[in-house]
C-alpha cells in the first residue's frame, strides 16, 4: 500500500479535522480500490495504526478522511500539516453492499464523526442517483458546532436529499432545529417511505439503540447496513 501525501487539512468541528489525501506518486486520481463505508488503516511514527473510515467516493479523485484528536496515531495525525506522509496499511471492512439497494429508499443515520462513511456512500449514491429513491440524512450531533461537513449540507438538500440534524445539548447555542438523539427522527421520516434501507454509524450505543428502534419498526436485519 503507498504512502500518502497529505494535500488539504480543513476545520471540521472542535477537535475535528479533515485530510484530502493523495497517493505518492500518483497521477490526477487517487487510484485505491475501496467500497464506500470500508476504512483505512492508517500509521504514522511509532504509534499503532489506526482506523479511518474513508469520508470521500471511490470516484472522487482525492481521498478523504475524518480525524478527531483522541489520543495515539489519531492524536499524531490531527497535528500534520500539508505535505506531509502518512502510512496506508490496508484497506478493511466489509463497506456498503450500494449495488445491491438500486431502487430502494437510503436512510443514512449517523451521529458525530460516523457521518465519514455515510458521506462517502452519499456521494457515491449522488453520482448516480436515478438507480436509488428517495435520500434521507439524519445527522445528530453534541451542538451545532459539533457537525461535520457544514459547508456541503446545502449542496444535498440542492440534489434533493431530505436532511434532518438534531442536537443532543444545545444548551447555550443558537439552534432552534430538534433536540434529542438521532434515533428519535426515524419516526417522522420511515412512515413516508416506501421501500427504506437504513445505513448506520456512530457510537456503539447508537447503533444498537438505532437497530433495536428500526426492528421495532419492522425492519429485517438485512435492511440494516452498517460498514464493519
Amino acid at each position: 500500500m503507498p504512502s500518502l501525501i497529505i494535500s488539504r487539512v480543513r476545520e471540521q468541528a472542535f477537535r475535528v479535522r479533515s485530510f484530502d489525501l493523495m497517493p505518492e506518486h500518483a497521477g490526477a486520481r487517487h487510484g485505491v480500490q475501496f467500497v464506500p463505508g470500508q476504512v483505512a488503516v492508517l500509521s504514522v511514527g511509532s504509534e499503532a495504526p489506526a482506523y479511518f473510515a474513508f469520508a470521500s467516493a471511490p470516484e472522487d479523485a482525492e481521498l478523504e478522511v475524518l480525524v478527531k484528536q483522541k489520543q495515539g496515531a489519531s492524536n499524531l495525525i490531527f497535528d500534520l500539516q500539508p505535505g506531509e506522509r502518512i502510512e496506508l496499511l490496508e484497506v478493511a471492512g466489509q463497506g456498503f453492499a450500494l449495488d445491491d439497494q438500486q431502487g430502494k429508499d437510503l436512510v443514512f443515520v449517523a451521529m458525530g464523526t460516523g457521518v465519514a462513511p455515510l458521506r462517502s456512500a452519499l456521494r457515491h449514491v449522488l453520482k448516480r442517483k436515478e438507480e436509488f429513491g428517495q435520500l434521507v440524512v439524519l445527522y445528530g450531533a453534541r451542538t451545532p458546532e459539533d457537525f461535520c461537513f457544514r459547508d456541503e449540507t446545502q449542496g444535498w438538500q440542492d440534489a434533493g436529499v431530505e436532511l434532518r440534524q438534531v442536537v443532543s445539548r444545545p444548551d447555550g447555542h443558537d439552534w432552534s432545529g430538534p433536540t434529542g438523539y438521532v434515533q428519535s427522527l426515524l419516526d417522522h421520516v420511515l412512515p413516508d417511505l416506501q421501500a427504506p434501507v437504513a445505513l448506520i454509524c456512530g457510537s456503539p450505543e447508537m447503533m444498537d439503540q438505532t437497530r433495536d428502534r428500526l426492528g421495532r419498526m419492522g425492519f429485517k436485519a438485512n435492511e440494516i447496513l452498517t460498514n464493519y
